[in-house]
């Protein structure tokens, strides 16, 4: 696919002062207020090479933020994964065989399969359970706005729309179609359930600056919404733009191509060859909006979304 290389303006750290925590799980730290209140998990490199999410969980820890009310948690998830970061090869890092966000069913979990991500989230699998709210943070392979990644439950799109930054949500009516990830975990992939909210926040290119601001800024945004921390300064609020998943692909085989270039928000008419994958072609199933483009063919793994835009 020929993309350009990313500028690097964040790289990783070393998180062993982390390491220890205090919860008996390495790298999960909470703190209780002693005040009635939600508990919200605060959850960081879900994926090693998505830096924003390091970056924010460090600001908390190392600001010393504890809740006025209720318990925060703060996670950082695949440091195996992360600790395997080569500048020369800087999206290798996401993953060491498993995509930690995609293994979150009890299936999964109850199998037989081993992996370094599977062994981790059996480890987490307490940590994310014992949440009412979460927010797990992302970020992208190219350089778009950020935006949030929800079920479809009503519980979900007040706190997205509340917040109101990122102004764009993708809104999942069936699920990923790919796996479970980590917010539709038990209780909280549940409809009916009395969970509270789950939210991906997909926060810009992941070795952007601007992304870990971002990450900081939506994750002291969450915390404030919830009670756990004062009150922050409201800029007016943007426009917001809703999108609807209708369908995640996976790829196939090494030849998959893009049928132009494309980096993530481009529009697609229906029927429009989206891409190839060896012999087949793909087509958008109506009008539709493509997020998070592959930028190389690695079969097994997603290659695109299509979404259709919904009113906001």
């Amino acid at each position: 696919m020929n993309l350009p290389a990313p500028a690097f303006e964040v790289l990783p750290r070393d998180l062993s002062a982390y390491r220890a925590g205090n919860t008996g799980i390495p790298y999960v730290h909470r703190f209780a207020s002693g005040r009635p209140g939600p508990h919200v998990l605060v959850n960081a490199l879900t994926h090693g090479n998505e830096l924003c999410g390091m970056v924010a969980a460090s600001h908390l820890l190392d600001q010393g933020v504890r809740p006025r009310i209720g318990t925060l948690t703060v996670s950082f998830a695949n440091v195996a994964a992360y600790e395997s970061f080569d500048i020369e090869r800087p999206f290798d890092s996401r993953q060491l065989v498993h995509n930690l966000n995609r293994v979150w069913s009890s299936p999964q979990l109850e199998g037989d399969d081993d992996s370094p991500e599977l062994r981790r989230a059996r480890e987490l699998r307490p940590v994310v359970a014992a949440a009412d709210h979460i927010l797990d943070l992302h970020s992208t392979s190219q350089d778009v706005e950020p935006f949030w990644v929800y079920p479809a439950f009503a519980r979900n799109a007040e706190v997205a729309l509340a917040i109101g930054r990122p102004a764009v949500h993708l809104v999942m009516p069936r699920g990923l179609g790919s796996g479970t990830p980590v917010i539709e975990h038990g209780r909280h992939g549940d409809a009916a359930s009395d969970a509270g909210a789950a939210l991906v926040a997909e926060c810009g290119q992941h070795f952007r600056q601007a992304s870990a601001d971002a990450a900081v800024a939506v994750t002291l945004d969450f915390l404030a919404h919830f009670g756990l921390i004062a009150p922050r300064p409201r800029a007016e609020r943007p426009p917001q733009r809703r999108f609807e998943l209708l369908q995640t692909y996976v790829i196939r085989s090494p030849e998959f191509r893009f049928a132009r270039p494309v980096i993530g928000f481009e529009t697609f008419a229906g029927g429009e060859r989206v891409a190839t994958d060896g012999a087949e072609e793909l087509r958008a199933p109506e009008d539709c909006t493509i997020l998070m483009p592959a930028r190389e063919p690695i079969p097994g793994r997603e290659g695109f979304y299509l979404a259709r835009r919904l009113a906001a």
